[in-house]
């Protein structure tokens, strides 16, 4: 399934590092974390096999309001939602008729936003360098301290203070990478925007509201 925690790898992007620009990714991550209430921007992403070939394009929307509550709309042949209203997460497969829920991590950083939104906690977590520049983005790229993450390692991407890329990858070969445009930072937000129900006749599987059993 498609959605914000697509397993990635990582390919030879680092071996085009540069470090020519003074602000590191780090001190634009900080600045751009910094106050910040909400975002709403566009994005693509494209997931790419071992071999170089892409196995999936799609692009949308993405909204945030802190602290944990945020939204990903997926467009194309294949849409999806995924809505996390702060204390669960769903994920709609239109195309399945199919919803997917689960608790929302509080502790969790293995999600983008939560990387971009949270760099007090990074450190605790990863093993942090800087790596250069790639496509015009200074690179910041992040391992898991514990051996118990569905991750290898993340790169987040900036230019001018904002995030531009993230790019995820996993142990099984896999490369997701999102590219945002059109940020908008600290824009008003409709809270609508961050809640889910169900569609009639869909099939839910997890745990709803009220309820004691996964279905």
């Amino acid at each position: 399934m498609r959605h914000w925690v697509l397993k990635v790898a990582l390919p030879v992007l680092l071996l085009l590092a540069s470090t020519a620009r003074a602000d590191t990714a780090r001190e634009q991550l900080d600045r751009f974390a910094q106050g910040l209430e909400s975002l709403r921007a566009e994005f693509s992403q494209v997931v790419i096999s071992t071999d170089n070939t892409v196995q999936d394009r799609s692009e949308g929307q993405v909204w945030l309001l802190q602290p944990n509550r945020f939204r990903w709309s997926y467009g194309g042949d294949f849409p999806e939602l995924v809505v996390g209203d702060g204390e669960r997460i769903w994920i709609h497969d239109e195309m399945l008729e199919q919803v997917t829920v689960k608790p929302h991590d509080d502790d969790s950083l293995d999600s983008p936003l939560a990387l971009l939104t949270q760099p007090n906690r990074i450190d605790e977590a990863f093993e942090v360098r800087e790596v250069g520049s790639w496509d015009e983005a200074q690179l910041l790229e992040l391992r898991s301290r514990s051996g118990d993450t569905q991750f290898e390692r993340f790169l987040l991407g900036f230019d001018n203070d904002e995030p531009v890329l993230i790019v995820i990858e996993d142990a099984f070969g896999l490369r997701t990478e999102i590219r945002f445009s059109s940020l908008e930072r600290n824009p008003e937000l409709d809270a609508a925007l961050f809640t889910f129900t169900p569609p009639e006749g869909t099939d839910v599987i997890g745990t709803l509201p009220g309820d004691d059993e996964s279905r």
